[in-house]
């Protein structure tokens, strides 16, 4: 028990540097792990599924792939994992990583970019670097066709008729008949560049035993 308890105390120490958490905030979030797992060593889909939180989300799908998408793992690596351990746990929710009193003004900018990015692989299921007028369709039916007040046909309405205005800002002297990508990185960084991102996407520790993770509208 001993020798474990060391191993368990070295490997929360080796993540601090890689996740920017506290040991006591991984030692909380690995609490979490189990629970969610079942106290098994590796986290499915099918676990995540079980979260009441998200039953009613209307990108709960995108939130769930999101654990498992490579590229969350900050080594820009495509492609999925079909489970993930503790360590690649941890990496994901470092992008819902809290501010401190400590926080310099250049971590925050670092921080705020990782969120960006988190969003934008969301979005970017295919991983080509950019959103498409598909993957935009599809995002904005989801969320406005989950209220039921809206169809899906308006939803992809909306979908085009603001993808186009996203065009038209970003390529201004885009022809009639040009063909728009999608949006990049760059360009979504834009888009998102007076959304405060800090209440939206964190997670709170509320206690020893707790950790709420929150991915806001």
């Amino acid at each position: 028990m001993g020798a474990t308890q060391t191993h368990s105390e070295y490997q929360y120490e080796n993540m601090v540097g890689k996740t920017g958490f506290s040991t006591e905030q991984i030692k909380n979030l690995h609490m979490r792990f189990q629970q969610l797992s079942g106290n098994e060593k590796t986290l499915r889909r099918e676990h995540l599924k079980n979260i009441p939180a998200l039953a009613n989300n209307p990108i709960k799908t995108e939130i769930i792939e999101a654990f498992f998408d490579k590229r969350n793992q900050l080594d820009n690596e495509l492609g999925s994992y079909e489970e993930i351990g503790f360590e690649e746990f941890l990496m994901v929710m470092s992008h819902f990583r809290p501010l401190s009193i400590k926080t310099s003004a250049e971590e925050k900018t670092a921080m705020r970019k990782q969120k960006v990015r988190f969003l934008f692989n969301m979005h970017d299921t295919d991983g080509d670097g950019k959103i498409t007028l598909e993957e935009y369709r599809k995002a904005v039916e989801e969320l406005l066709s989950e209220s039921g007040t809206i169809g899906q046909e308006v939803a992809r309405a909306i979908a085009d008729a603001a993808m186009l205005e996203v065009a038209s800002t970003n390529v201004p002297n885009m022809g009639p008949d040009d063909f728009y990508e999608g949006i990049t990185f760059e360009h979504f960084e834009e888009i998102l560049k007076d959304l405060e991102m800090e209440s939206r996407m964190h997670v709170r520790f509320l206690d020893m035993n707790t950790a709420n993770l929150r991915c806001g509208q």
